[in-house]
């Protein structure tokens, strides 16, 4: 009988094709990051509520924009949005270096808890995403968990190091939101609108 983390995997390999990925959703203990009376959903393929009126983004999701980072062990992450920590779990797996931002600080601390019971190593902290994490920049890639309105922040673009991805949804003015992937060539970031999502939004606590 196949565990409830081979069924998922199962699933997710019909749309995601990168099996380091893949690896990484079967090791990461999605079950820590959600809210114990959702625990039998914790394998399903569904995004679940957590604390502060935020989510836990479905797996699909999270293994496409992990994807679409393009990541191979060697990078500096940075994850805009820790939420439950799920996602930054995964790209610890990924990555050589992550650093994660939440504004929520009672959802900071319950992904601490979660990550070092998942044994990742993610470096983390408080404060308004959309600035980013300067201090620790640049970044070969950057994750970005919440809708922007619009366009993606120029703070965080600015924090991409050359040949860096960033993957991020973006809200439209009629309220659709899309995967954004930008991509820095020769100073120049190349964006490429990509499928359908669904996330709350990306809020900021000041003017840029």
């Amino acid at each position: 009988m196949r565990s409830p983390a081979d069924r998922l995997v199962a699933e997710l390999r019909k749309s995601v094709g990168d099996e380091r990925v893949l690896s990484a959703v079967r090791a990461v203990e999605r079950p820590l990051f959600v809210p114990e009376p959702l625990g039998r959903e914790a394998w399903d393929n569904v995004a679940l509520p957590i604390a502060c009126g935020q989510t836990i983004s479905q797996p699909l999701v999270v293994a496409r924009m992990c994807e679409l980072l393009e990541l191979d062990g060697t990078e500096r992450v940075l994850d805009v949005g820790t939420g439950s920590g799920y996602h930054a779990a995964l790209l610890a797996r990924l990555a050589r270096e992550v650093h994660s931002i939440e504004l929520h600080p009672e959802l900071s601390e319950r992904a601490a808890r979660a990550l070092a019971a998942a044994g990742a190593d993610v470096h983390l902290a408080l404060g308004d995403g959309c600035r980013g994490l300067p201090e620790h920049a640049p970044y070969d890639a950057i994750n970005v968990a919440a809708a922007a309105h619009g366009v993606v922040p120029a703070a965080l673009a600015e924090q991409l190091a050359p040949g860096g991805r960033l993957v991020a949804p973006v809200e439209d003015e009629d309220g659709e939101q899309h995967l954004a992937l930008l991509r820095e060539h020769d100073g120049v970031l190349e964006r490429t609108r990509l499928e359908r999502v669904r996330f709350v939004p990306l809020v900021a606590t000041g003017p840029d």
